[in-house]
């Protein structure tokens, strides 16, 4: 089928990286959230970014203009009926997931394609709580979602071709590259990233560096342009915990493990960035090391 018009759940850090790209690329795009100052922050933030690459002369003024216009929002969920692919962008925990896919079935069209950016959670299970799982499909991007290039498609058990066809030309048509994983918890990119970070964490947890050493090490010992302590503040340590949770309890190693100081950060509240407290302190001019 031909993909015209977008209806993106969620309008936090992924949700409006998403609306972004696809409103450039030229789709219509209906952006959903429960929260109505959440949409006008997205909305304001894809502004913000769309001028900066104005600025930077990686797009023209006419070109943010037509992708702003492109851009609608709404509370009410019903109203993502007319679109012909969804992509579920909400927080990274599957009973959220499978709700919103329940209350969207009365309202989309037969053809409507189904899919969801988790980074972690089972396609084949959200799959089959729907009416389509033969339209369903892990459409997983990379933070931030403007600038990073790759985007992982995750066929479930019941993905037809076409579904995946009509996937990966999207994927062209935003200009990015696609990664074909299987369905295993944490796919390819956070089965990899995620038990790196956590092993940082263990490393800082035992007492063999401090999250300055550590992140130095790493950025100038591994030519990681990051850190893995300020990459895990920048991802969000919730969403790190819950991605290290799956994969403990999907594939049953202990190597996946989560360290008990990442659990007893997320336990205080000190998510990261988002809540300007992580392995950083986020509330000066510059972050500090918080151990």
């Amino acid at each position: 089928m031909t993909i015209r018009q977008v209806g993106i759940v969620g309008a936090g850090q992924m949700g409006n990286g998403i609306a972004h790209v696809f409103a450039l690329s030229g789709y219509d795009v209906m952006m959903n959230d429960i929260n109505e100052d959440a949409l006008r922050s997205a909305v304001a933030l894809i502004d913000k970014n769309l001028e900066r690459q104005v600025l930077k002369e990686a797009i023209s003024t006419a070109d943010k203009a037509a992708a702003m216009s492109r851009i609608k929002t709404t509370t009410a969920l019903a109203e993502l009926g007319p679109s012909d692919l969804i992509i579920e962008a909400a927080t990274e925990r599957e009973t959220i997931k499978t709700a919103i896919f329940e209350d969207l079935l009365p309202h989309i069209k037969p053809e409507t394609i189904l899919t969801s950016n988790t980074s972690s959670i089972s396609i084949t299970r959200l799959a089959s709580r729907t009416d389509r799982p033969e339209k369903f499909l892990g459409f997983h991007f990379m933070n931030p979602v403007p600038i990073m290039q790759l985007v992982e498609l995750i066929r479930g058990i019941a993905t037809d071709e076409a579904t995946f066809n009509s996937c990966k030309e999207v994927v062209d048509r935003l200009g990015k590259t696609a990664a074909t994983a299987e369905d295993f918890p944490a796919f390819i990119v956070n089965r990899i990233l995620m038990p790196m970070i956590n092993e940082a964490i263990y490393t800082l947890y035992e007492g063999v560096g401090s999250v300055q050493s550590i992140d130095t090490s790493l950025k100038l010992g591994a030519n990681h342009p990051m850190g893995p302590l300020e990459l895990a503040d920048f991802i969000g340590l919730d969403t790190c915990l819950a991605i290290m949770n799956v994969l403990h309890d999907g594939l049953a190693d202990t190597k996946y493990r989560p360290c008990p100081l990442l659990t007893k950060y997320v336990e205080a509240g000190w998510l990261g960035r988002k809540t300007k407290r992580g392995f950083y302190d986020y509330s000066g001019d510059k972050p500090v090391p918080t151990r």
